[in-house]
């Protein structure tokens, strides 16, 4: 045995070439697997890292799990220059192309359907945030002279945070309706904890939307031209990815991570 079956996505089959400095996961270069009329992407990984118990071991090691992540993403985002690919999971691996052609035959009418589905489209995501500092500096607070004072500014600056949030709300409804009229189809993904994002001000829109290639430009400069309109928000757009948050293969039950043909 020479290694494992890594499966970076399904594609129709296409005749560009990938970018000729790409390199997957533990540096082997992508290939392609035809079945059917559909093209697995696939690499070649060592069994003594992606065999199934190393690979639950190396599942708890960021830096292994960074790593992998990037070369895993480096590939999907040179197909997505080049074709519509329909990305799986992180490290999603199979004992030898056997194994691979018997997954793709499994679920060859879903893979189809999701590639009609998404076909000429990419995925660009949109997360605002509010700044509160940026929106109302902090201005020098009088000494309170009593208690009641004290009590008045409290509740003076619970209610001026009060109507920040609600604004800053209001803003990203309104944004996300305005992005959903240039988008196919969007999905809300829950605000991002910044203690895990480190990101300054708070999460109040993480968007992504399903655009068509030909609207992208479009797109991109209606996101560009919100920016810096509304104190104290900050807008950020990136993309253009493979359509992560559209493939619904987690609905259909994709494989678990290592798990898949071991």
């Amino acid at each position: 045995m020479s290694g494992l079956r890594y499966v970076y996505a399904i594609c129709r089959p296409f005749d560009a070439a990938l970018q000729a400095q790409v390199t997957g996961v533990d540096g082997a270069p992508p290939g392609q697997l035809s079945h059917h009329g559909l093209i697995a992407v696939v690499g070649t990984v060592p069994e003594e890292d992606f065999g199934e118990e190393p690979l639950r071991r190396h599942l708890e090691d960021l830096d292994w799990l960074s790593a992998t992540a990037r070369a895993h993403q480096a590939v999907i985002d040179a197909l997505t220059v080049v074709t519509t690919p329909l990305p799986l999971r992180l490290a999603t691996v199979f004992r030898d192309d056997a194994g691979v052609r018997a997954m793709m035959e499994a679920r060859e009418d879903s893979f189809r359907r999701t590639l009609d589905r998404l076909d000429g489209r990419v995925e660009w995501g949109v997360k605002v945030y509010s700044d509160a500092q940026a929106a109302s500096p902090a201005a020098e607070p009088e000494k309170p002279a009593s208690g009641r004072d004290y009590l008045r500014q409290r509740r003076q600056r619970n209610k001026a945070h009060e109507e920040m949030w609600e604004s800053a709300e209001k803003f990203a409804h309104r944004l996300h309706d305005t992005l959903c009229e240039g988008a196919e189809d969007a999905r809300l993904h829950a605000p991002q904890n910044s203690a895990l994002s480190k990101e300054t001000g708070r999460n109040v829109l993480n968007a992504a939307y399903l655009v068509s290639r030909s609207d992208s430009e479009a797109f991109v400069e209606l996101v560009e031209g919100v920016k810096g309109q509304e104190s104290g928000m900050r807008v950020e757009l990136t993309g253009p990815w493979a359509a992560y948050s559209f493939a619904g293969l987690e609905a259909e039950g994709d494989d678990t991570p290592g798990e898949a043909g071991l």
